[in-house]
Order: C-alpha cells, then structure tokens, then sequence
C-alpha cells in the first residue's frame, strides 16, 4: 500500500493524480494546507500502518516531524518526500529527502515534474506523451514560466482547476490521460474558461485601486487584500507597481499572506520566513500571525490607495528627453528631467531639488516611493509646461 500527502493547490493535486494512474486503488491520497501537514505525518506516524509506503509531496515537515520520520525510516520504515521550495532544501541531508529548485535542464522544478521522474525512473508508470505534456503545463504554471513562454493553456488549467471541485478535477484529468494522446480542454471547458478569464480582468481591474504601499523590513511592499487569483493578481499587480519590491495579498478568511515579485533582485522567500513562512524567491507564503497583522494591517489602514499612472497620454510619457511629469495627493508637481544621458534632475513646483539619479527608472522609483506621486495627464504636464515659460518670461 501507498499513502500520498501533498499539497491542496494544483502542483500538490497534479502529485495525486499521477499517484492514482501509478497505483491505483493500492494508494491513499491526502491533500492539505502547509500548516496542516505536520498533523497527518504525526497521524501515520502514530497509526499507520508500518508497511506502508509514504510519500510527501510539494510540502516540507517540521523539525519535530523531520527527526521522526528519519527515525522511521532508520527503522526500516518507506518515505520519500519530494519538493521544490528552496526553503526545504536542507532535507537532502536526508536519504528519504529529495528537493530540487531548479532540473538539470536549468528549468524551475515543480513538485508534479519531479514525482513523474521518480515513478518513470522506479517503473510505477510508463512515459505517455499525454501525461508528459499534463505534467509541463502544471510545471510551468506553478513556475510562472508560462508567462514568460505564452503558454496560456498552462494558465487555464490552473483556472479550470480552481472552477471545479477538486474530485472533478480529479476525474476528469485521471480520465483525459489515460485515454487520450494529447492534453486537451473539452467545449464546455473552454467556454467556462472564457468567463473566467473575463471575469479575472474585471477582478485585477478593481484591485488596482486598492493596494498601499508601506515600508517593511528594509522593502517597500505593495498591499491588497483579496480573496481570489492571487498568482495572476500578484504578477499584474508587481508590473502595475514596478517601483515595489513585493506584492503582499492578504487573504483574511483563511489568515494568510501571499507574497509575489517580478524582480530578480527580491526574494520574497527570505520575507515570508521573517513571518514563519517560505516558498520560492518570486512566490512565497506566511501565516497573518499577530506581528504581520500590525505591519501588514494595522499600521497601513489609514493610508490612502496607490494611484495608477495616466494610460492615454502623448505628451507626458515615461522616459521621455523632454522629462515626465508626475502629481500626488497633495497636488506637488514633480518634473523628472535628463540633465545628461547618464544624469536626470528632479524639480518640485518649478523649484530645483538637490536630488540627481543615474538613471530614469531610479528617479521614477524615488517618486513613487517617497513621494507617492504617478504620472500625471497630458493637460496637467502641458499647463505645468506653459507655467514654466510665463516663469521665464517673468523672470
């Protein structure tokens, strides 16, 4: 017999799924939230049967829970725990512990493409092109390469996977891979999809208006609450608001935060450990423990929501040799100009600041970051412009 405990998102499911075309009725899936993993290992632990072949997958354990299945597996007990979280990584030290970030092909690993090797490599499954191709999509949307490549197919399963309950999507994919040559999404799949994707847009559209910004921990952080999408409200929200570093959404019914980033420099795992969470170094998690609800929540309430920058502009654009214009709250006017290809000045209400950055996007960052400002419309710039030649005149 076989136990199978993974995690409850698509990477961890994706694990169960091929559990269940490798063993069949031989095998016990399990799925659960990263806190409560460490309750079930101490249960098989405690109960289970002996003899029976563990596996963990897409979740790491606890000190505690690490000592003791090292001590069953000394004894002669069967483990094996697979993941991809970097924050895991020390279980290599382990002979049951197998974590990989990164494949040698120097692709991101998901839990799902690593436990579709081991069963390959053990002979609990055969390859299948069908499988293969299931195992990538979920590999690329649990590693965000799907954006990076265009796969959106990899995207909608994602999707689809949040649109059913979890023994749908069980169901059908056990039933798509084992019949079928090629992955695919049935007519009435694609149409459900076609809402949601637009029902999506509308979300992200309105959570725009509602992320702050605050300075935490040496970071500044852009936060949202939300309940909903939070990988594609994290990526949308983290190009939307280049200048931060971090993307925290707060998701209160469940207590938990979701950290995401689009900057290389910035790892968001680092940050969710400051809280007792980890992940990847561009999407990671923590619990909304007591000090993260006054940073996150208390701290931020009474500041004003972020303002997006003008979209429909042709005058005051970003990067522009004639400078950018940006406002805030307080209606300063702030003109970011080059002062030489290598140097751009800033000026407040037509008044020199002593500021200078090497290069536009540094002093875009400042603004936004200190000053809270966004790129103003065409006719505030061009009336700041036509204040700017009455000054000289004047002058």
């Amino acid at each position: 017999m076989y136990k199978l405990l993974s995690h409850n998102d698509l990477d961890g499911v994706s694990c169960g799924i091929l559990a269940r075309l490798a063993f069949g009725p031989d095998v016990s899936v399990r799925y659960n939230s990263i806190s409560g993993l460490n309750q079930e290992v101490e249960w098989f632990l405690e109960n289970g049967d002996p003899n029976t072949f563990l596996f963990i997958t897409d979740l790491s354990v606890n000190e505690e829970n690490e000592a003791k299945l090292n001590q069953f597996y000394q004894a002669g007990g069967k483990v094996q725990l697979l993941d991809h979280h970097k924050t895991a990584l020390h279980l290599n030290d382990y002979k049951w512990g197998h974590v990989v970030v990164e494949e040698k092909e120097g692709r991101p690993a998901s839990a799902t493409s690593l436990f579709y090797d081991y069963l390959l490599k053990h002979g609990h499954l055969t390859h299948s092109a069908v499988v293969a191709e299931f195992v990538e999509l979920v590999r690329q949307y649990d590693t965000w390469e799907w954006e990076r490549l265009g796969n959106r197919k990899a995207q909608r399963l994602n999707a689809l996977f949040f649109l059913v309950s979890m023994d749908e999507f069980e169901e059908a994919m056990l039933s798509r891979l084992k019949t079928g040559d090629q992955f695919f999404f049935n007519e009435f799949e694609e149409k459900l999809l076609d809402m949601e994707e637009r029902k999506t847009e509308r979300y992200i559209r309105r959570k725009k208006r509602e992320v702050v910004q605050a300075h935490i921990h040496d970071q500044w952080a852009g936060i949202v609450h939300a309940e909903s999408y939070h990988s594609e409200l994290g990526n949308e929200l983290s190009k939307e608001f280049s200048h931060l570093d971090y993307i925290a959404i707060l998701s209160m019914g469940s207590k938990r935060i979701s950290l995401r980033t689009i900057h290389d420099s910035v790892d968001v795992s680092r940050t969710a450990g400051l809280f007792g969470g980890g992940g990847h170094a561009k999407a990671a998690g923590c619990s909304l423990s007591a000090e993260a609800f006054g940073l996150f929540v208390t701290d931020v309430f009474g500041h004003e929501p972020l303002r997006e920058d003008a979209k429909r502009n042709r005058y005051n654009l970003l990067d522009s040799s004639f400078g950018a214009l940006y406002t805030n709250r307080q209606e300063d006017s702030f003109l970011l100009y080059p002062l030489s290809p290598e140097q751009w000045g800033l000026e407040q209400n037509h008044k020199q600041r002593s500021e200078t950055f090497s290069s536009f996007e540094e002093g875009e960052h400042f603004l936004k970051r200190h000053e809270t400002a966004w790129l103003a419309r065409d006719e505030v710039f061009v009336q700041y412009l036509m204040d700017a030649k009455k000054r000289a005149e004047v002058h």
